[in-house]
């Protein structure tokens, strides 16, 4: 699992979805993007798609720029998800993922499918297909790179 941080939170993504991680140089923002996508951006000359997922989460939505980005694929899509940071690495147990809350209190995350248990602290796992349908309900006719 590559674990991230976004809000000041701990998140996990499958590493089997993480393409790499970069740090963020330039957005140029495109108009009429929904607020989710946040611009594009030139990764060795092709063009990413960058995604802050914050507001989907439920976290505070700052004005500072996240410096950097997880590249994740799902099929021959990709996106860029905008993170604060990218702290570990982690071989992960199937006894370390515990159920997410899928409906109910404020405190459902529709991306979040488990909760990893990395020794004292939880980490939100982030549902791959659940963000790309995340990104198509902003965006139908946006062409992911």
């Amino acid at each position: 699992m590559c674990v991230l941080t976004l809000g000041s939170e701990l998140f996990a993504i499958d590493l089997r979805h993480v393409s790499e991680v970069f740090e963020v140089e330039s957005v140029t923002v495109v108009p009429g993007m929904p607020s989710l996508l946040t611009g594009v951006t030139n990764l060795r000359g092709t063009v990413i798609t960058l995604v802050d997922l914050r507001g989907t989460l439920g976290l505070s939505v700052t004005d500072a720029a996240l410096p950097f980005a997880v590249v994740i694929r799902h099929g021959t899509r990709q996106v860029g998800v905008l993170v604060e940071h990218v702290p570990e690495i982690h071989s992960v147990n199937p006894e370390h993922l515990l159920p997410a809350l899928q409906a109910g209190p404020a405190g459902a995350r529709p991306c979040v499918s488990a909760v990893l248990r990395l020794d004292s602290r939880l980490s939100g796992v982030l549902e791959i297909p659940q963000v790309f349908a995340q990104v198509d309900g902003g965006s139908a006719t946006l062409s992911m790179a």
